[in-house]
């Protein structure tokens, strides 16, 4: 038996609380029991098609036994399909077989139980599985996982908008910002991502082995398949797919994993700020008294859920890369080098979870230290060199970049005297000196307030 110490995976193992959620949908077990879903709802919809008469419309109790497996499909029912496959190396086949033999006894059905998994090929079923799959645990799990940290980093906005902080470019002063402003940054790039995720047309395809309707025709000529088809695959809430080999091409879904991608990387982006402005005393850490920092240094409070968040990140990334290189591509009509790879859009979307609850764990704790941001603002004059030269070349005053590059560029010793020194020697018509002489790097910070502020 398999335990959280013995897992070969720790998606399994040391994480498997964070990633219950998605158990239930990506296991084996979650798989086979969306396959019956299709398989059964297409029996349903054959039965209901008049023009199909040699399968009557079902009566709404036989109706109700059928949707109930769907309902109460457990691990035992699919422990039963699995010995079947064992048999014929066939998952999908195993399927049929089963459910073949569960509704032996239902007079209705019995007699026209090969209408089960009638004109299909295995991707019929597969390809709409995976796709109620992803589509379940977008909307259960992962999307509402990232609005909770989108909702901090808003909140972040509008609670820091006026902590003026000096911002660094190549790691070096620059311009002030306020922190309301950095988390408002990361919270618009995140918010155009996951609309993008929210509105992602999620396809499928019931069309037999090629995407022709071959077998299809063969059986009832005069039908439209298409029309039929379309409507089947709307009912189960995705999107018809017209044209595609034996296999859905997977478009989408390389959209779909490139999208979580991006999100992904932005909070990489985020988790390495987060983590470089705990280095440099801008935020502290909220303690947990009986947590340990370190093995041998008592004091050490490490940024450790950001780290968790970034690295966990990555190793999603590096899977929803590949799935957006591979998926798309298939042998002529189709080669099974896809089967393998879905089986692990689980696995991805396990990292991305572990990383998404680790970084709001993150942001839950951190606590602003005005303390050092106002300090380092206080020994930054230099950068009022930038608004300084504006309001000079403003002014038509020759070489005005020059000037200040000669008077701060190196300069250790430039402060607030040196700065208010220079700008009173300027000739400036006294409005723009008056302006001058009131900045310091505290209140330097352009629009950035207003901007922090406009998230709700």
């Amino acid at each position: 038996m398999i335990s959280a110490l013995t897992a070969i995976s720790p998606i399994d193992g040391r994480y498997s609380l964070q990633t219950e959620p998605l158990r239930e949908i990506f296991s084996e077990c979650g798989l086979i029991r969306k396959r019956v879903e299709i398989e059964i709802l297409w029996l349903i919809a054959l039965s209901k098609d008049k023009e199909i008469k040699e399968i009557p419309r079902f009566s709404p109790k036989t109706t109700s036994k059928l949707k109930n497996i769907i309902k109460n499909f457990n691990q035992k029912d699919a422990q039963a399909i699995k010995k079947i496959e064992n048999i014929t190396n066939h998952d999908v086949k195993a399927i049929e077989y089963w459910l073949k033999d569960s509704l032996k006894n239902e007079k209705e059905i019995v007699n026209v139980s090969e209408f089960i998994h009638f004109a299909c090929t295995s991707e019929d079923i597969n390809n709409l599985a995976y796709a109620l799959m992803v589509k379940e645990s977008l909307k259960k799990v992962l999307i509402p996982s990232i609005d909770s940290i989108l909702k901090q980093t808003s909140k972040y906005s509008r609670k820091y908008f006026k902590i003026s902080m000096l911002a660094k470019t190549h790691g070096q002063t620059a311009s002030p910002t306020t922190l309301g402003k950095e988390f408002a940054n990361f919270t618009y790039r995140l918010e155009r991502q996951i609309i993008q995720l929210k509105n992602q047309k999620i396809l499928g395809k019931i069309n037999g082995a090629v995407g022709n309707f071959n077998s299809h025709i063969s059986a009832y000529p005069q039908k439209n398949w298409i029309k039929f088809s379309k409507n089947f695959i709307e009912s189960i809430g995705l999107v018809y797919n017209p044209y595609t080999t034996q296999i859905e091409p997977h478009d989408y879904m390389a959209e779909t994993f490139q999208t979580i991608s991006r999100i992904n990387t932005i909070l990489i982006d985020l988790n390495r700020d987060i983590w470089t402005y705990i280095s440099i005393g801008y935020f502290k850490q909220k303690t947990v008294k009986k947590e340990v920092g370190s093995s041998t240094m008592p004091h050490k409070v490490n940024p450790i859920d950001f780290e968790n968040s970034e690295g966990n990140l990555g190793m999603s990334n590096s899977l929803l890369i590949h799935f957006s290189e591979k998926l798309p591509i298939s042998r002529l009509q189709r080669d099974l080098t896809d089967s393998t790879v879905l089986r692990n859009i689980g696995l991805a979307f396990s990292f991305s979870l572990i990383a998404y609850k680790s970084c709001l764990k993150g942001l839950s704790k951190l606590e602003i230290n005005k303390t050092q941001i106002n300090k380092d603002l206080d020994q930054a004059w230099e950068i009022l060199a930038e608004p300084i030269q504006t309001v000079m070349r403003k002014n038509k005053i020759k070489n005005s970049y020059e000037k200040l590059k000669d008077l701060t560029r190196g300069n250790q010793n430039i402060n607030k005297e040196s700065i208010q020194k220079f700008i009173t020697l300027l000739k400036l018509p006294k409005e723009d000196k008056d302006y001058l002489l009131n900045l310091t790097p505290q209140n330097y910070i352009g629009l950035a307030s207003s901007l922090a502020r406009k998230f709700k």
